[in-house]
């Protein structure tokens, strides 16, 4: 088939004006801001002003280039694309990836036609019937041919020992790397560890390395970021302490991994009911964010002794685990775009349920 001609529509601010252009995406900006807070000061009187220009904005654009599809995730800096599209007769379709959306997504989420989700309990909560709501789990990056063996032998971990990855996404790393660092000593005595430590924790981390004994430094590998490493490091690894970003729970499940999850306290507390969905599952075990210090960390990679443990969490992320939901959501964005049918639930389920990750070999 022909290769889409794509367009992405972002705001003011964000990662997404230095990220996307790098993919070869063009990226057109809203005069638009992403809301992160609540203070009281000037952007209170300008943020709505730029919500009302940027619907014609969004208008003008959409009217440019016609596109026979949207793709959105949903809240504020979509509402001026979607309303636009609602002008235009444009088909949208929405992914959301939280148990229970934030407000501003189940206001967007009305003007989606068809709505993917990650959780069943989702479509619920956005009032939504299951011809018009699918359950795609979240969509990951591919990570091509990749074995548990070679991602190993590229790390240079040997067969016989255990690694742990450790990171804390985007939000609060700081909470990591100090737990980290104080267990550091006694952890990587148990276990190898891949650590991610941000921009900020890197110095420390290398420090906290050069501190151990000549004879345990190389058991302990700090990381500003893995970016397209990252997908090495969940193939080589035997258990993941991380928060519980939609993402990173649908790569540790797809991997097939045990996970100790320390959800992000804040966000109105998404981060906590994704977690809660993975423990009940039994693919996770669950400290919470002012409890997680170096004897958690201790206690995470005390879950490595017990191999029948072990076992049972990682069968149980794999039964949630849907590697192809990046298919199963662009065959409802090309049945929009094309003005055909949406495909079935059925059909959906078994295009997400996809080829298992990071197999033996």
């Amino acid at each position: 088939p022909d290769k889409p001609d794509l367009r992405w529509i972002g705001g003011l601010r964000g990662l997404e004006s230095g990220v996307v252009p790098a993919t070869g995406i063009p990226f057109l900006c809203l005069v638009l801001r992403s809301l992160r807070s609540v203070d009281f000061n000037f952007h209170v009187i300008l943020d709505p002003l730029r919500l009302a220009i940027s619907v014609p904005q969004a208008l003008a654009m959409l009217l440019a280039w016609r596109p026979a599809a949207i793709f959105t995730t949903g809240g504020y800096l979509a509402l001026p694309v979607l309303v636009a599209a609602a002008m235009l007769r444009i088909p949208v379709v929405m992914w959301d990836g939280n148990v229970v959306p934030g407000r501003s997504v189940r206001v967007t989420a009305r003007l989606a036609g068809c709505l993917a989700v990650t959780f069943e309990s989702t479509c619920r909560a956005l009032g939504r019937p299951r011809r018009r709501c699918f359950v795609t789990g979240t969509p990951i990056r591919d990570p091509g041919e990749i074995y548990r063996a070679a991602a190993r032998a590229a790390l240079g971990i040997p067969d016989d020992d255990k690694l742990m990855l450790i990171f804390g996404g985007s939000q609060a790393v700081r909470r990591f790397n100090s737990a980290v660092a104080d267990a550091l000593p006694r952890l990587i005595r148990k276990v190898r560890v891949i650590h991610v430590a941000g921009d900020v924790g890197y110095p420390d981390a290398v420090a906290g390395r050069d501190a151990l004994p000549a004879e345990l430094r190389d058991r302990y590998r700090p990381e500003k970021f893995l970016t397209d490493d990252m997908t090495t490091a969940l193939a080589a690894a035997d258990l993941v302490v991380g928060r519980a970003g939609s993402s990173t729970l649908a790569e540790v499940a797809a991997f097939g991994l045990p996970l100790v999850v320390v959800p992000y306290p804040h966000a109105a507390g998404h981060q906590q009911l994704n977690a809660e969905e993975l423990v009940r599952a039994g693919a996770a075990r669950l400290i919470g964010d002012e409890a997680f210090d170096a004897e958690g960390l201790l206690a995470a990679a005390a879950i490595l002794d017990d191999r029948a443990l072990v076992g049972s969490m990682a069968a149980a992320a794999r039964s949630l685990a849907r590697p192809g939901a990046a298919d199963a959501v662009a065959e409802l964005v090309l049945a929009a775009a094309e003005r055909r049918p949406f495909p079935d639930a059925a059909h959906v389920e078994s295009v997400s349920r996809g080829p298992a990750l990071g197999a033996a070999g």
